[in-house]
């Protein structure tokens, strides 16, 4: 591996999935829960972008302006291809975090994100990290990172540990790095085949084992073979970013808001008498066994937390972004599934049906006589939200805005259906994110506007498709699935200003 990567796996690219934590209005309603001040964001920055379709997606869909930087050459060119034809003013460059974090024409931001980098990058460059969240993360601003986290990494660990070793001195020379992944897993799969007491003592590696031998090589070599992989307790973290100023806000994973979902009765009196909030954080980790953190933090001293409501969350807007008939009666968390709640979710998506944005202030008053209350509102909110049933909606003004650079981008990824099911989401206007849409449903859309026939549709998708009867079925099966898309699926995207 040359020394430009500084260890990280650059032969082959990363996925290209879009991560809603990473849009700045996700947080409202997380930090509302919290009790905290709800952010204000004019400018970001995500440090590692990947294939670049998040940043592409919050740039070209917001009023926010976007900064971001991922050293790999293959992967900021994609990037700098999308904000083209965006036409959005994302700024994306390929420089290594040492020169990018030392330039001068950077501004302070008001948010900074990574997505699973701090676990996969040196300790010389997450030091350089911090020093630039010091330097240019505003007071106040809100830093948003994930990272594979511990305790719940500490039993696949060293099978992580083998198959890198394996990759590293054992592959056949000249083989590339899927060839290396595949001999690795073959070999892990053998060992473990042996019964040794390792897996004796650690019985869900095997799960685990098996779910990772059946995932995309690509994903496995920048989630597991990289040089530096450094999984870490929440308090280890917390005292890295202590010198930068910051101060843990609240978990961005809106299902860790609620804690029946993920506890006991006796776990959430146990983490109620703990007085110290960062013991309290790490207790709740060993209790969910937490393998990946997505976490907000402040800079500076966090506020006092104010649970309850306020007038700026009144005036936060949310509309359900799936069709009112396909959100599902039960919520599934880390102990199982529960059951919604039909006095509350009922009419709560009674009155969201319609597809429009309302502020939480509507809705309260609109839920109140049934007897739903304010902080039952705002939990099933949470839960919803953390569902990818609703999202939150930005400003009228920014969204009229941000519709021609959305417009854009959506037609140019929904052409890629064609021969690609990589990009799996396209731009909604008012939430200023990503929406989840199948590679079927983007090829429904490429005979829009000319026919809105089921048939056509349907017609359309056979010819595009081929025989691909793992996305189209038969012709009676494509059918149905286009009358479902041309009666529940298209309103909603054009409720979401995703299709015209």
């Amino acid at each position: 591996m040359s020394d430009w990567t500084a260890g990280y796996v650059a032969e082959c690219g990363y996925t290209y999935g879009y991560y809603p934590e990473l849009n700045p209005l996700a947080t409202q309603l997380a930090f509302a829960h919290a009790g905290l001040p709800l952010p204000v964001v004019s400018t970001a920055c995500e440090l590692g972008f990947g294939q670049g379709l998040s940043v592409n997606i919050h740039a070209a869909a917001s009023g926010t302006r976007w900064f971001g930087n991922d050293f790999i050459p293959a992967q900021a060119a994609f990037a700098q291809q999308l904000a083209a034809i965006s036409g959005a003013a994302a700024q994306l460059t390929d420089q290594s975090f040492a020169d990018f974090t030392r330039r001068s024409d950077l501004p302070d931001f008001d948010f900074i994100a990574m997505h699973g980098i701090w676990s996969w990058v040196s300790a010389e460059n997450r030091a350089i990290i911090i020093d630039f969240v010091r330097r240019k993360l505003k007071p106040g601003g809100v830093l948003y990172m994930s990272y594979n986290a511990l305790p719940g990494w500490s039993a696949f660990a060293p099978m992580r540990q083998l198959m890198s070793e394996h990759a590293r001195r054992a592959a056949a020379a000249g083989d590339g790095i899927v060839q290396r992944i595949d001999a690795a897993v073959d070999f892990a799969g053998a060992l473990l085949a042996t019964d040794p007491l390792y897996l004796r003592s650690n019985p869900a590696v095997l799960n685990h084992f098996r779910q990772v031998a059946g995932q995309a090589r690509p994903y496995l070599a920048h989630e597991y073979f990289n040089r530096d992989w450094a999984p870490m307790y929440f308090a280890e973290v917390a005292d890295l970013l202590a010198p930068a100023g910051l101060s843990f806000a609240c978990s961005a994973s809106y299902f860790e808001h609620i804690d029946a979902l993920n506890m006991t009765a006796e776990q959430q009196a146990f983490l109620l008498r703990i007085e110290d909030a960062r013991l309290r954080e790490s207790s709740r980790d060993y209790m969910l066994n937490q393998r990946f953190r997505r976490d907000y933090w402040i800079k500076g001293e966090a506020p006092p937390r104010e649970p309850g409501w306020s007038e700026a969350l009144a005036r936060q807007r949310v509309m359900l972004i799936v069709p009112r008939a396909e959100v599902p009666p039960r919520i599934v968390g880390s102990r199982g599934g529960l059951d919604m709640d039909p006095a509350v979710y009922g009419p709560l998506l009674d009155a969201l049906a319609t597809q429009q944005p309302c502020s939480l202030g509507e809705l309260a008053e609109r839920l109140q006589p049934q007897g739903v209350t304010r902080a039952q509102l705002l939990q099933a909110l949470i839960i919803l939200c953390g569902m990818q049933q609703i999202a939150s909606v930005q400003d009228a003004v920014l969204a009229a805005a941000a519709r021609p650079c959305c417009q854009a981008l959506n037609a140019w990824l929904i052409e890629q259906a064609t021969h690609s099911e990589d990009l799996g989401h396209l731009l909604s206007p008012l939430t200023g994110g990503g929406i989840a849409v199948s590679r079927l449903h983007q090829v429904f859309l490429q005979a829009l506007p000319a026919t809105e026939s089921p048939a056509d549709l349907a017609g359309h998708a056979r010819q595009v498709l081929g025989e691909a009867r793992d996305l189209a079925g038969d012709q009676d099966e494509l059918s149905a699935r286009a009358r479902i898309f041309v009666e529940r699926h298209l309103p909603v995207l054009r409720a979401l200003q995703v299709v015209p």
